[in-house]
């Protein structure tokens, strides 16, 4: 059985051609399907948004009592029309617009954004450099499409400054497509490794809070609409094409009306006109008869402030998000600022798209306060959303007190010198006192010896005796001999 499997499994091929992978590299695109796609990708969002802005102007001209339908006019018309979904200054007749619809905006990049992303993957991208070739030929195709409109419309009642019809419309159309190529060319993996980790959890906390705000300015908005909706109702005229043209022109402007319901939700209002209105504040004037401007109150209402609950809550939310990034609180305060920094830019770009010139009439202009509605939109988020990071999150525990003799090591290694000389000059200190000790204390005793005796010397002036000695001694020898031999 094993001998049937092994010639089974056994690679017929010759030693030195196996397979390195069984992974199959992906075909390379050839140059020819590359321009077709990069020239596909130029050209789709283009025709789109443009037969798209043609078809809701010749709907809305079509339904329009007493006019005449033209098609050739719809055509020329979208081509004003197109540099105004992409936020191009126009002038009619000489008066300045610059409050333009957000939401043809949208609609027009969420088209550059799925072009983009068809033609990367196409094309194969699956790094930031292969998206380089795709946002650039889209942001290069609307900038020159504008400029050619703008070049066209010149001796017309309609006027478009040329540089701004460059700029304007390749930097949201490049912007568009960068969004809509992110995730597969691996942007965001890119960002991630090239940012520090909190700033990274700050940028995602921000975006969630900026939504959040958005959805409290679409929540304020519907409920004053709904409470007016006998106004809106009246703002309607009989007839089907003038209610069309109402209906069209309040849902394109619905986005601005939601970021100017932003801005009063957390505090510095809107104006439009001679008319503020704010939370703290309100001046009475005159508004536009459009059913998007019906919830606007008539006067100012005590109750108003109680609506900065829902700021508040929305700090909280980014605070909540954050509190559990990190054990060390200031990495969390760093996140938070990180956060707060992203919504005020974010109001910035809102605040700054969503108003402009209204002509030279009474309703212009169309304004929020860009620069203390990001300050205050920063607060928002720092200060309760602080609060909550900080308190909510862990910290770090404390040491447990360290034994007596801890004690004293830390109080010893507290002592020691920090420089080199002064630790130098210590060793050296301790080396003397230690050689000091060697000289002082006592050898150890050695073994005692008893002394060899001197030879004695007797003065001289016992000679006499010594002879008197010597010769009893000699006697005494002399008679003791005798006695002995008997």
């Amino acid at each position: 059985m094993v001998r049937i499997m092994k010639l089974l499994t056994r690679d017929e091929r010759p030693p030195g051609e196996e397979p390195v992978s069984d992974l199959v590299p992906e075909p390379e695109v050839s140059r020819a399907k590359r321009v077709r796609v990069l020239l596909a990708a130029a050209c789709a969002p283009l025709l789109s948004s443009y037969t798209a802005v043609a078809a809701v102007l010749a709907v809305v001209s079509f339904a329009a009592d007493r006019s005449r339908f033209s098609a050739t006019g719809a055509l020329l018309a979208a081509g004003p029309g197109w540099l105004a979904s992409w936020q191009v200054e126009l002038e009619l007749g000489g008066h300045p617009l610059g409050v333009l619809p957000l939401l043809p905006t949208l609609v027009v990049g969420w088209l550059a954004a799925r072009t983009a992303k068809r033609a990367a993957r196409r094309l194969g991208g699956r790094t930031p450099a292969d998206a380089v070739p795709v946002v650039t030929v889209i942001a290069g195709a609307h900038a020159l499409f504008g400029v050619l409109i703008a070049l066209m419309a010149g001796g017309s009642p309609i006027g478009v400054n040329p540089l701004t019809a460059f700029c304007v419309p390749g930097l949201l159309a490049g912007l568009a497509a960068v969004a809509g190529i992110a995730r597969v060319c691996g942007l965001p993996a890119s960002v991630r490794d090239r940012f520090d980790p909190v700033a990274v959890h700050g940028l995602r906390a921000g975006a969630l809070g900026l939504a959040a705000l958005i959805a409290c300015g679409a929540v304020v908005f519907t409920a004053a609409t709904a409470l007016s909706w006998s106004t809106v109702d009246s703002l309607f005229e009989p007839g089907f094409g003038v209610s069309l043209g109402m209906f069209v022109l309040s849902a394109a402007y619905l986005p601005n009306a939601v970021v100017a319901a932003l801005s009063f939700t957390t505090g510095p209002g809107f104006s439009i006109g001679s008319v503020t209105v704010g939370m703290f504040g309100y001046q009475e004037g005159k508004l536009p008869g459009v059913p998007v401007l019906a919830g606007i109150p008539s006067h100012h209402a005590v109750w108003w402030p109680a609506l900065l609950l829902l700021p508040a809550l929305v700090g909280a939310l980014v605070g909540w998000r954050i509190r559990a990034i990190d054990e060390d609180p200031m990495l969390r305060m760093r996140a938070i600022a990180v956060a707060g920094a992203l919504v005020a830019f974010g109001c910035v770009i809102l605040g700054t798209l969503s108003g402009g010139r209204l002509g030279d009439g009474p309703f212009d202009p169309v304004s929020v306060p860009v620069g203390v509605a990001s300050v205050i939109a920063f607060c928002w988020i720092v200060v309760p959303g602080g609060f909550v990071a900080f308190f909510a999150g862990p910290h770090e525990a404390p040491e447990p007190p360290g034994e007596p003799e801890d004690i004293a090591e830390v109080e010893e290694e507290a002592v020691e010198p920090e420089d080199d000389e002064l630790a130098e000059e210590a060793e050296a200190e301790e080396a003397e006192e230690a050689a000091e000790d060697v000289d002082e204390t006592p050898a150890e005793p050695e073994p005692e010896t008893e002394p060899e005796p001197e030879p004695e010397t007797e003065p001289e002036q016992d000679g006499a005796v010594d002879d008197a000695v010597t010769e009893s001694t000699d006697g005494s020898g002399g008679e003791s001999a005798p006695g002995d031999d008997r």
